[in-house]
């Protein structure tokens, strides 16, 4: 896999309107690894693809009418089955991780990438999703010298007292031994 431009040339384009640009441009030294699934535990569907382009139908699913109003994205889902889509630039600012903080430093979004893992936090990743993910992760690596596998955390970590993803089920040493560093 490689970058070009900001864009993974492996990854399906679905721009997203829910992003802006980053106050510091170069300072791009964060990871984080989310799960998302619309319905809630339901995969396979364009409901995120919807959601991340404010196109979500409210009356779909009543879970919907809680959210469909969100202006949110990521720059990166890897669904079940491996595909990939990146809905905002690597060098534009996601609105992914709300309210956060990494090591003491907050508003995480200004510095980091958002990736979303198509899945929850009790139901066991795709082997092909930690495939993806570690490829992923490696072309980041390349393309962005403030990244650093120790700079590599959940969206629980930096939001503990809202967020439980990637959760329990994410295999956080399976997914080091992939990227091989």
């Amino acid at each position: 896999m490689h970058i070009n431009q900001h864009w993974l040339s492996e990854a399906t384009r679905i721009p997203s309107p829910n992003f802006d640009d980053r106050a510091n441009p170069g300072d791009i030294s964060l990871l984080v690894i989310h799960c998302i699934s619309l319905p809630p535990g339901e995969f396979g569907n364009t409901c995120i693809d919807q959601l991340f382009c404010n196109q979500l139908n409210s009356d779909e699913h009543p879970y919907f009418k809680e959210i469909f109003q969100l202006t949110v994205s990521s720059h990166l889902v890897i669904k079940r089955t491996g595909d990939i889509v990146q809905y905002v630039p690597f060098d534009k600012r996601a609105w992914h991780a709300g309210q956060s903080c990494y090591e003491g430093r907050e508003r995480c979004n200004d510095f980091s990438i958002g990736i979303e893992l198509e899945g929850t936090e009790i139901v066991p990743y795709a082997d092909v999703q930690y495939v993806q993910l570690a490829a992923v992760v490696n072309a980041l690596l390349d393309a962005y010298p403030s990244l650093s596998t120790e700079r590599i955390t959940g969206h629980s970590d930096i939001a503990p007292a809202r967020k439980t993803d990637p959760g329990e089920s994410f295999d956080w040493q399976k997914f080091y031994c992939l990227l091989g560093k």
